[in-house]
Order: C-alpha cells, then structure tokens, then sequence
C-alpha cells in the first residue's frame, strides 16, 4: 500500500501542475509529441485546443499544428469523457476500448429521446464506413447525408450529433484533415495504426501514469472526472502504480504525482483557453482561485467556462479573443488589481498569442463589475 509521504503546501501544487502540465519550459517540438506526452487535450474548442498545445511547444503556430492535424499526426475524437480531444493516433484504440463504452453508457439517456438503438446505430455506422472508405474525407453535413440515405432519418442536429458520436465510440469514424475551413471524418481505420490491444488493467495503469505524472499533485476524484472512469479504477489503478506514485496530504486531501524535481516556479503570466488541462483536468478546480478568491471563470459548467488569465498559476481574469481585419484584439477582464509589472507580463503574453496566430494582436484591459464596486 501507498504510504503518506508529508504534507503538501498550495505554493508547491501549484508548482509541481504547471510544470507537470508543460507550461513551464516547453521543450516540445511538435503538436503531437504535446498530445503524446499529456495523453489527451480536451478539444471541442478546436482553435482554443491549438492554442492549449502551442504553449507547451517550442515555435509552434496556429498554421504548424493545422499541418500535423491534416497529416494525421494527431486526432480529435470523442475519448475519456463525452466531448472531443485531440489523441496520439498510437494511443486512440486502447483508450477508446478503455473508455468508450462507459461514456456511451453515459449518453444512453439520449437513446430514447431520438429513437435510437443497437440496430440504429449498426446501420448508421455502416453507412458511414461505406461512404468514407477508400480514403475519403467528408464533413458532418456529407455524413449525415450518408445516413439519410442508408434509411436512418436524421431529423435533428442533436440526432446527428448523437449518431455521429456513437460512430466515434465504435472506433469506425475519426477527424479527417480541414477542407478549408471546415473539419471533415475519415475512416478510423484508415486513419489510425494497428496497435496491440492492451489488457484493461494495462491501459488502465498506462492512462493513471500518464495522468499523475502530468496533473499531479491530483486526487481520485480527479482522475476519475477527467478519464470518464469511476473512483473504484482510480483506486485501483494508483494501487497498482504504487511505486511510481507519491502520496501527500493538501489542506486535509490526498493527493497522488509522480515525485520529480521541481524548482521554484519562474514568474509566468499566460492566457489559456478555455478547456486549458491545466485546470479543465480536475474536478476541484479550486486552487487556481487563491489570489480572486474564488474559480467562478474555471467551473459551472464546461459551457460556462471562458478563456482566462494566470499569473504564477494563480487566475487573475478572463479573455475573449475578437477578430478584426487584419488584427486580433484580447480583450481582458481582471478579476483583481494587478501592478504595472504584472500587466506588462500578461501583454507579453498576448504577444506571444500573435506569433501564434501569425497577425497583430492588441490588448484591452477592464474591471470586472465586481472590482468597480
């Protein structure tokens, strides 16, 4: 069994997930080494998730991670829990066979809704097998004719949505390169390697390593939201790793990482999107909240979450990106009073945002209402 090893101050969980999650001195040299290292980005926000793995890279831009992403060097699929990430193809089908059944099970509630059943979705996903094979690539709106014309009425988006899902959770379907500026599906077959499948309990101790070794300082419950799985796996799963993981106790609560050197975290200042690992991978995502007193911008909802600012790892405010011709405005909203020194880091920032991006960026800073008051 795990022994507790000490106490763990907030100061040094803070420390140890900015450099676990790669926000301190990237040294990746590709998108998909990003992925690889992290096991999954969350990615519904496709342009936030670009930004998300960029800043844990070395020179990579908003057009080098398209590239990548056109290649195939990394998928978006619906893996862990019901809503896209962006995967290493080598490790799609055991965190899919893993994973898919329980976030399908976690969706069943929709089956009735849309009149839909195992039958359904055979048809549905051999419609979309037949229309994609061959290296095809078509969009969601192209697949959806497909099922249309395999006898599968689709009479709602959220139909849509819901077959289009399954599809991915059966391992039949994957993202495909953009076609301009739409994104397409492939054949996940086509698109993925062969691997070995992996026994439950192999992939299971492969996933906890690979997320305690990156969001470490983390809890059960923490690995259970962001893998999809239950508290039982996590217990299990970190029994079984109990030589590679350290136990300590934050503010009464263990928590479970892979112990490593780490200094004192350099002064930061970053923009995240908003599904960032750094705290989109908890289900407590209150440490983030210290300095304004609360995490309101990180929680209520993955709806309700909006890009936001950190200093040192500590939330200082939320972003909004605003494209104009030519030039991108962030424009930020702060959460609480920041010296000159401080707002200076956070233009850099929004700098470094437009190197990315490869256009003139700006910056505009408010108040909340709350600090107006």
């Amino acid at each position: 069994m795990l022994t507790l090893a000490r106490s763990l101050s907030h100061r040094e969980l803070i420390a140890r997930r900015l450099s676990g999650v790669r926000l301190l001195s990237p040294r990746a040299t590709t998108a998909a080494d990003v992925v690889r290292e992290l096991g999954a980005v969350q990615a519904q926000d496709f342009h936030g998730a670009k930004w998300a793995i960029a800043q844990r890279g070395c020179g990579l831009t908003d057009a080098s991670i398209d590239r990548e992403f056109d290649k195939g060097a990394l998928i978006r699929t619906h893996v862990l829990r019901p809503t896209w990430h962006f995967v290493a193809p080598e490790d799609a089908r055991w965190m899919l066979a893993l994973t898919g059944a329980r976030i399908a099970r976690t969706m069943g509630h929709y089956n009735d809704v849309f009149e839909l059943d195992a039958k359904v979705f055979r048809r549905s996903n051999d419609a979309m097998a037949a229309a994609l094979a061959g290296g095809k690539f078509l969009t969601r709106t192209e697949l959806s004719a497909a099922i249309e014309g395999a006898g599968v009425p689709v009479t709602s988006t959220m139909k849509l949505t819901r077959l289009v899902m399954m599809a991915e959770l059966d391992a039949v379907i994957c993202s495909g390169p953009r076609r301009g500026k739409q994104l397409t599906y492939a054949l996940f077959d086509e698109r993925v390697p062969s691997t070995p499948p992996l026994e439950r309990d192999e992939a299971l101790l492969t996933l906890i390593l690979r997320y305690f070794s990156t969001r470490g300082p983390a809890t059960l419950h923490d690995f259970a939201w962001w893998s999809g799985l239950t508290v039982g796996d996590a217990t299990r799963g970190v029994q079984m790793a109990d030589k590679e993981l350290t136990r300590a106790s934050c503010d009464g609560v263990d928590h479970w990482f892979v112990d490593a050197p780490v200094r004192r975290a350099p002064v930061s200042a970053m923009l995240l999107p908003n599904y960032d690992e750094y705290f989109i991978g908890y289900k407590d995502r209150g440490a983030v909240g210290h300095r304004v007193g609360h995490s309101k911008a990180v929680i209520g909802g993955d709806g309700g979450v909006s890009h936001v600012a950190f200093l040192n790892g500590e939330l200082v405010g939320r972003w909004k990106r605003v494209t104009q011709p030519g030039n991108v405005v962030v424009d930020l909203t702060l959460e609480c009073r920041l010296t000159a020194a401080e707002r200076a880091r956070l233009l850099a920032a929004a700098r470094r945002f437009a190197a990315f991006l490869g256009v003139p960026v700006t910056m505009t800073a408010r108040q909340s209402n709350a600090l107006r008051r």
